[in-house]
């Protein structure tokens, strides 16, 4: 019951962030769908923490260098992540007020993929592997 309404809450923060992203391209007072190219960075985002997580070492370290890797590649993908629509803006391919619609997006999205490794990635008997 607790991992069903987690996953129901995830999936409700989850469309609030698309939807945020979706009007900064679909009004049509901004018209552009430029900033839709954030959706490749919430695709990679989680990469880098699945190789380590294959790859590294089950020791109970308190850090592991492919470890470290893999969260210094997660914040460039985040850091550009929100980088990509001021970099939009500032050479004015899309307008100021969807540069912030798709910012509040990131942020909601990607709190949303944080808060999904933290309820499901705890390696008990229910966690994000069996997805």
């Amino acid at each position: 019951p607790c991992a069903v309404a987690a996953l129901v809450a995830l999936s409700f923060s989850g469309a609030i962030g698309l939807t945020f992203l979706m009007l900064g391209c679909a009004l049509e007072y901004y018209g552009v769908y430029w900033p839709l190219f954030v959706l490749i960075f919430y695709f990679i985002c989680p990469i880098p923490h699945f190789i380590a997580r294959r790859v590294g070492d089950d020791s109970d370290a308190a850090s592991s260098a492919c470890r470290e890797l893999a969260y210094f590649f997660t914040t460039g993908i985040v850091v550009s992540a929100f980088g990509f629509p001021i970099i939009l803006a500032r050479v004015e391919a899309i307008k100021w007020g969807a540069c912030g619609l798709v910012l509040a997006g990131n942020a909601v999205i990607f709190l949303t993929i944080l808060g999904f490794f933290l309820v499901f990635g705890r390696g008990d008997d229910f966690s994000w592997e069996q997805w």
